[in-house]
């Protein structure tokens, strides 16, 4: 996958649920409408979460993958 343009990272590896989330929305309530949040976890609960997260508060999830074991996401805010 090509490298997406992203306003702020966010490094959640090694937490566990609902610590990725707690993290995300913090970090997504700091950025501007249409900034992308660059999310990384281990937690495999997190792909079922983040998808959850973003029908929830209306933040587009715009991708999720997996590799090494660990997982990338990046979410736009609403």
């Amino acid at each position: 996958m090509a490298t997406m343009e992203f306003a702020k990272e966010l490094d959640a590896r090694g937490l566990n649920c609902p610590l990725p989330i707690l993290r995300a929305k913090k970090a997504l309530a700091e950025l501007k409408s249409g900034d992308v949040l660059k999310i990384l976890a281990t937690d495999p609960g997190s792909v079922k979460d983040f998808a959850a997260f973003s029908r929830q508060t209306g933040n587009e999830l715009l991708s999720s993958e997996e590799i090494n074991k660990e997982f990338e996401f990046y979410m736009r805010r609403k």
